[in-house]
Parts: structure tokens; C-alpha cells; sequence
């Protein structure tokens, strides 16, 4: 059976780059005769918003759609902690106390999330007391997992060390200073214990899955299939973002607009006002 989820965080109103990703994943669910999960992603310290998760809800029922929730993560956290214990007695992680201007001047690269961290705390002794992230030694993880591959609904079989390779990400943090985890551990153990089979995202996210399949090799977690979709955009070419002030479902909901109307224009390409979609693939 396939299940699929839609996993927002509550740190700003739902757009309709939002709705478009739940109504993707919603209708692969239902054309398999599936589940639809809602998970809501609440571990983002001061910027999660609670009263937030009752507006997604109102959004998601607007466009018609049919879902279950599943816990929240900020119930998950004992999860979290074991799995960085694991990972510890493997012997691929390592503190890290480098600031974001820091990484910036000393990365030699760019990749999708930005300056490609080059390894500045990898081997070196952290003093105590000082706060710090944990981050993963991919080389080290590789070299106990071995080659691994994953498969993408949309770009088709995809082999991890290619992937790192085209879309440098450096060693990725999985417990961030402030914060019990990183997206990357958490989204991966989250829908482990979710029973989701199709992890159904925006391509946005593409050069996060080799972090998170090697994730799975190392925990023993099961492996699901990927669905990248495409990116709805705003006139400046951009990816709808909630820090762009992308307009929010809830204004149109709020004016007494027809909400099932608006998810079948979605699902027919008729996209709002100054709104295209993006390429297909990275």
C-alpha cells in the first residue's frame, strides 16, 4: 500500500506552493488506494508557531482533501536522541562549533543549501562547554554502507556517491546547536516510523536524499520510493517561500473563496495570478 504525507512547519502560513506538494502527494495516495498522513514538523525552536497547525488543517480541509495525522515531532524527540547514540558508537559523527559566516568564509564551494561546509571542526577537539552542532562524516558513513542506491518516481534510479558528487552538500548537520535535530534526521526517522512508502517532496529537496538514504543504511531503517515534484514559482522565477511573503492559502480561504475549485485548478495547471512551474528535473 502507498503512504504518502504532507509535513509543514509551523513557522509561517501555508502557500500555494504548500498546497500544491499536499495535493500532489494526497492524490498519489488515492489513486493507489493509499494513506494521506499530515505530520506536523514543530521542532523549529522560537519560529514554530502552535496556533499555526489549526490553520493548515482549515487550509488542507479547503482544498477538499482527506488526510490522517500521525504525532507531531515534538513528541518524537526521545527517537532523535537514540539515533545519535547509534550513530555515535559508529563513529561518524563530530562536534561542530563553526558559525554560519565562518563556514561562508571558508568554503571553496557552492552547493544547493549554500557554502559547502569544508570540514573546518572534522578531527579537531571541541572545548567544553561550548555550544555545538553535531555533523555527519559522510566518507566515514560511506565507508561502512558501501555504494548505495535510491529510486526517484520522477528522475528514475539514483546512485548516492553520483548524486554528492553533482550536488556538493559537505558533511550535513544532524543536531543543530539550539535544536534536538536537523531536518535531515529527523524527517528521515519521522517517516520510518510513519510507514511512509512514497516520500512525496519538493525537487527543492532532491540533494537531501542521499543524506537521508545513507541515514537509513547506518540506522537500518526501511527504504522507501521518492517523488520529487516541481516547484511552483513567483514572477521572479523564484520557488514560493514564506519569507518572500508568498501569498498565503488562508487570505483566499478567509474571502470566502471555493477552496475545491482552486485544488482543481491546481491539479489542471491553471496556476494563480504571476505563478509558473518549474523544470522537472535538477
Amino acid at each position: 500500500m502507498i503512504v504518502t504525507r504532507f509535513a509543514p512547519s509551523p513557522n509561517g502560513p501555508l502557500h500555494w506552493g504548500h498546497a500544491y506538494s499536499a495535493i500532489v502527494a494526497h492524490d498519489l495516495a488515492h489513486a493507489a488506494d493509499g494513506t494521506f498522513l499530515l505530520r506536523i514538523e514543530d521542532i523549529d525552536g522560537p519560529r514554530s508557531r502552535p496556533e499555526l497547525a489549526d490553520e493548515f488543517r482549515r487550509d488542507l480541509g479547503w482544498l477538499g482533501l482527506e488526510w490522517r495525522e500521525v504525532p507531531a515531532q515534538g513528541t518524537r524527540l526521545a527517537s532523535y536522541e537514540a539515533a545519535l547514540a547509534r550513530l555515535e558508537t559508529l563513529g561518524v559523527l563530530y562536534p561542530c562549533i563553526c558559525t554560519r559566516a565562518r563556514i561562508a568564509e571558508a568554503a571553496s564551494e557552492t552547493g544547493p543549501e549554500g557554502p559547502v561546509y569544508p570540514g573546518t571542526c572534522k578531527g579537531r577537539t571541541v572545548p567544553g562547554g561550548v555550544p555545538a552542532a553535531l555533523r555527519l562524516d559522510l566518507a566515514k558513513a560511506l565507508e561502512i554502507t558501501g555504494p548505495l542506491v535510491w529510486d526517484d518516481a520522477v528522475a528514475g534510479p539514483q546512485s548516492v556517491g553520483d548524486a554528492i558528487d553533482r550536488l556538493p552538500l559537505g558533511d550535513p548537520v544532524l543536531r543543530r546547536k539550539d535544536l534536538p535535530a536537523s531536518y535531515h534526521l529527523a524527517v528521515t526517522l519521522d517517516d520510518a516510523a510513519d510507514g511512509v512508502t512514497l516520500v512525496t517532496r519538493g525537487l527543492d529537496l532532491f540533494h537531501a536524499t542521499p543524506v537521508h538514504r545513507i541515514l537509513q543504511a547506518l540506522l537500518g531503517l526501511p527504504v522507501p520510493r521518492w517523488h520529487h515534484h516541481r516547484l511552483l514559482l513567483d514572477e521572479q522565477g523564484r520557488k514560493l517561500a514564506k519569507r518572500r511573503g508568498s501569498p498565503a492559502m488562508s487570505d483566499y480561504r478567509e474571502r470566502g473563496e471555493d477552496g475545491r475549485a482552486w485544488a482543481e485548478k491546481l491539479r489542471t495547471a491553471q496556476w494563480p495570478c504571476g505563478i509558473s512551474i518549474g523544470k522537472a528535473h535538477i
